[in-house]
């Protein structure tokens, strides 16, 4: 199996595609950064080459010394959607997962202060580690679910996707207005407050507790 396929915990896979990832859609994560709420999505991308799965290795790159951790619920696109509006969004969804979007926070900063693009601070080799996939059909309805991060065993993050800024539902709405999304496109939902640096030599795991695990090394 390619190394480029989200596993499923049913055992099926399927070729990872772009990834939409949201930034602060938690109200608390905006305001530990210095920002407001948006109002609408801020929207960037990381290409296919950012995905690597449970027990992977995340090297920081040469370019930063401030890599931070944001985990996130991570929802994998089942079919190709364009302009589907809100009762359509559960047929478009193949499952769900835990993520860390994984963030050049120096690099980022600087881009920020010149007005640049964050792609390099965000869209790194290896920069989206993603748990194997929740099948969708696992569900009745599109559930909330429970979000923790650790490193190193200690607690950094914790947070519910019931006090995201925009639902599930209304990021698929968007975005399939906007972009249009294809089977195996994925979204990163945005991550609760807590985020922080991780070093060479961390572990970082994180959960949807109670549902599924993702752990990486940091190198």
């Amino acid at each position: 199996m390619s190394s480029l396929e989200y596993t499923f915990t049913d055992g099926t896979s399927l070729a990872v595609g772009t990834m939409f990832c949201i930034g602060r859609n938690y109200a608390n994560h905006a305001r530990e950064l210095g920002n407001e709420v948006p109002e609408s999505p801020i929207v960037f991308l990381k290409p296919p080459t950012a995905y690597v799965a449970n027990d992977g290795v995340v090297e920081i790159p040469s370019i930063s010394n401030n890599m931070h951790h944001e985990v996130e619920l991570v929802v994998v696109i089942g079919k190709d959607c364009r302009n589907v509006n809100i009762d359509e969004v559960e047929s478009c969804i193949a499952g769900y997962a835990v993520g860390i979007d994984f963030t050049l926070r120096d690099v980022q900063n600087s881009a920020k202060q010149k007005g640049e693009p964050w792609a390099t601070a965000k869209g790194f080799y290896a920069s989206a580690p993603i748990s194997a996939v929740v099948p969708a059909s696992t569900y009745t309805g599109i559930p909330d679910f429970d979000l923790q991060l650790e490193v190193n065993g200690v607690v950094k993050q914790q947070g519910s996707t019931t006090h995201m800024e925009r639902s599930v539902e209304e990021l698929v709405v968007y975005l399939s207005s906007i972009f249009g999304l294809q089977k195996g496109d994925c979204i990163f939902t945005g991550t609760p407050e807590g985020v922080g640096k991780v070093e060479r030599g961390d572990m970082v795991s994180c959960t949807l507790r109670n549902v599924v695990e993702l752990s990486v090394n940091i190198r």
